[in-house]
């Protein structure tokens, strides 16, 4: 039988702590060798302890978890660290994978997605959970009928560009898209930039120009 999975929690929540111990205690491939309540604790243990998982919060003291997994996998690159978090926005996704995170998940997810998350990332594996996939997908999709104008913006930007384009508010495109109205804000501020435009009004005629934003089929 091959050896457990150790692992390392990282949350500076002590009740959210305990119940992953309790979960991993009922499993024989998997044990917790350390816990870590702050951002620097968990960077510092995980150079001790050499771990196969860290189990990562997003928001810790001192030290958040973004630049806590950056650390640990500069440090360790063998480590993987699973991020499980309440945070599901897309900045926070692809900054936990630009840090080096290989796998997302969020507090809600069930136990057998948390167990298999961890196991996915002890063996190497990128996971995520549905609704992080989800957005993944999104994200890198290009919506049909979009075309590839304005390079200069990302997949996303040019998603909410087009919804600008048919004359959807902040607050419709963040119930389209699914994220907050903060998000939409800062795409919304990125594209102005990136398109030097001043406002809405610009943006939507230079949208319209390349073709963003036709008629749609009723219904």
């Amino acid at each position: 039988m091959s050896e457990p999975l150790r692992i390392l929690l990282a949350d500076d929540h002590p009740l959210f702590r305990d119940g992953l111990k309790a979960l991993l205690s009922s499993v024989d491939d998997a044990e917790v060798v350390g816990e870590a309540s702050t951002g620097t604790e968990v960077v510092e243990r995980a150079l001790e302890l050499q771990p196969d998982v860290v189990v990562m919060d997003l928001h810790m003291p001192e030290l958040n978890g973004i630049e806590a997994t950056r650390e640990v996998v500069e440090s360790s690159p063998h480590v993987g660290v699973l991020v499980l978090t309440m945070v599901e926005s897309d900045d926070s996704v692809f900054a936990a994978l630009r840090a080096g995170a290989r796998g997302y998940l969020v507090k809600g997810s069930s136990q057998g997605e948390i167990l298999h998350a961890i196991r996915a990332a002890g063996s190497g594996e990128a996971v995520f959970g549905p609704t992080i996939a989800r957005r993944l997908i999104e994200y890198f999709s290009v919506p049909a009928g979009t075309p590839e104008v304005f390079p200069q913006l990302t997949p996303r930007e040019r998603e909410v560009l087009e919804l600008i384009a048919h004359g959807e508010s902040n607050q419709a495109i963040a119930r389209r898209l699914s994220i907050s109205q903060k998000t939409v804000r800062n795409h919304v501020s990125n594209i102005f930039n990136k398109l030097h435009v001043a406002d809405r009004a610009q943006a939507i005629v230079k949208a319209r120009e390349a073709g963003m934003g036709g008629d749609t089929a009723a219904g």
